[in-house]
């Protein structure tokens, strides 16, 4: 939460305290990703008064500020930056309304914005007119567009807005950020009315507006939180001394504390994961194991044809499985034999799937307890080497990690055994079917309209089942232009006939072999 709104807020007018009525001195880079800003009464200050510095990190993996007493400038490899704004005088320091910027503003009208988007993190200079004049990163050139008059996010957040949104804070508080998003959503799982709903939320607020600063661990990572989580360390009442803390606490992690808290992540999100699967495709296997089966309609209706109506699209017959009434959907444009075979055939799906289901929870279920034999070792490991070796030994590496890599990359289904991946975007799309698409698993895209690339993947061996194509097109269907339509052309081809020509936009493809399917747009 360094780099959380409400954390910046507060930030903002203690380094106001220290920096209104000073000059900026210098600023200068001697390593990659790192400037040094110099701020002081003048440019030799006398020893009670310090010179004040900030010094910004803005690597793409950890971008952080942190202010130490003294920094000593090295005399080669040293570049000035900024130098059109040196002693100008800074009449004031804010962060923007909703926004993960501070702006440090001069007495000329010059502003120099510290802008703390994650890995999009730049110092930005602005000119008495408003327009960007320099960027201390020149790769993220769309900061050249922005304008100050948009830095500033008013938002709505009435008690009114929030009803007019569901009673859900995530669109009036976009800046809450995951660690405050996960917390609210464990305090509000059970609670419904909307009065209450907002009650916890505004207490959540004044929390997070209290100056109090926690250094913690979240899954091994030192994390600065405005919120008492994780395993907390220390805490503390001055932003700045809290920001130093723990960017000395990140950048003292050494190999193996990196390299195990991620290996972990994964390893606990696909715990996670599958413990979702499991009560999932448990209650399923319940659902089609106690319900009415498609087996026994169809004998319902042969032993009634007699007294079906022609073209009628439902019919209430006696249901001698369960000696009571029961209401049957047909299709007009078919009899009732034809209505018959149709649940026949479905029946024999159902058996399918329900024999694939339980050797799915099954194989799910070794896989869990697989993983958390894993995270039991892992968790006992000291040693990089030893990390790399069990990481090697056990296929994390490769086997495992790829699976867990392709479920947080793509949306994925499980359906008859086989792996449904579904892309999330233009991009993701091109991922997807360019680097975790091999030539035998089939490819789908529903027909002439833009939407996700969804893949099945192959195994050996096996032919790809109808009910498995058709669910995969399903999914094509519904994550595509075409998802209110009734019915939907999807077009599916082993991947080895789809083509990626230079040139062609994000997402876009060559189909040099194909076949169509008709389905109705179905979610996952």
């Amino acid at each position: 939460m360094h780099q959380n709104y409400y954390f910046l807020k507060q930030l903002a007018p203690r380094l106001n305290q220290e920096l209104s009525g000073k000059k900026f001195i210098e600023a200068f880079s001697q390593e990659k990703d790192e400037i040094v800003l110099v701020f002081a009464e003048s440019e030799v200050d006398e020893e009670l008064k310090k010179p004040f510095f900030i010094k910004a990190t803005l690597r793409s993996d950890f971008a952080c500020l942190s202010f130490p007493e003294k920094f000593d400038r090295a005399r080669r490899n040293s570049v000035n930056l900024f130098t059109d704004i040196y002693q100008q005088q800074i009449i004031h320091v804010r962060v923007f309304i909703n926004e993960r910027a501070i702006e440090i503003i001069f007495k000329t009208g010059d502003v120099l914005v510290l802008k703390l988007f994650g890995n999009r993190s730049n110092l930005i200079s602005f000119g008495r007119d408003g327009k960007v004049n320099q960027l201390f990163n020149n790769k993220l050139a769309t900061d050249l567009t922005i304008s100050l008059d948009t830095m500033d996010r008013k938002i709505d957040q009435s008690f009114e807005a929030f009803l007019k949104n569901d009673s859900r804070f995530e669109p009036l508080f976009p800046t809450f950020g995951k660690l405050i998003n996960k917390h609210l959503n464990e305090l509000l799982e059970r609670i419904t009315q909307p009065e209450d709903r907002w009650a916890v939320i505004q207490d959540v607020l004044k929390k997070l507006e209290q100056p109090t600063f926690y250094i913690t661990k979240i899954e091994r990572i030192p994390t600065l939180s405005l919120l008492p989580v994780g395993e907390i360390i220390d805490t503390y009442k001055d932003p700045i001394e809290a920001l130093n803390t723990y960017y000395y606490a990140f950048i003292r992690l050494t190999g193996i504390e990196k390299e195990k808290a991620e290996i972990l992540r994964i390893l606990k999100k696909r715990i996670s994961q599958t413990d979702n699967y499991l009560e999932n495709t448990f209650k399923k296997l319940v659902e089609l194991e106690e319900g009415t089966k498609n087996d026994e309609i169809a004998n319902i209706l042969m032993a009634n044809l007699h007294l079906i109506p022609e073209r009628a699209e439902s019919v209430e017959l006696y249901d001698f499985y369960r000696d009571q009434p029961i209401k049957i959907r047909l299709k007009k444009d078919l009899t009732p034999q034809k209505t018959a075979e149709g649940y026949y055939r479905k029946s024999k799906n159902e058996k399918i799937e329900i024999a694939r289901l339980h050797d799915s929870l099954q194989a799910r279920e070794t896989e869990r307890e697989k993983m958390l034999g894993f995270v039991k070792s892992i968790e006992k490991i000291e040693v990089l080497r030893e990390l790399r070796t069990f990481i090697k030994s056990n296929g994390l590496a490769g086997g495992n990690t790829v699976s867990v890599e392709q479920a947080d990359l793509f949306k994925k289904v499980d359906f008859l055994g086989f792996t449904i991946l579904i892309g999330k975007n233009a991009k993701n799309n091109d991922l997807l079917t360019r680097q975790y698409a091999h030539k035998e698993d089939l490819w789908l895209h529903a027909r002439d309209v833009t939407g996700s690339h969804v893949v099945v993947k192959n195994q050996s061996g096996k032919k790809f089942p109808s009910p498995v194509i058709e669910r995969a097109a399903q999914l094509a269907a519904w994550h595509s232009k075409r998802r209110t339509d009734s019915l939907c052309p999807v077009i599916f081809t082993p991947k080895k006939y789809v083509r990626k020509p230079k040139g062609l936009p994000e997402g876009a493809v060559v189909i040099d072999k194909e076949e169509v399917i008709m389905v109705v747009p179905t979610p996952e």
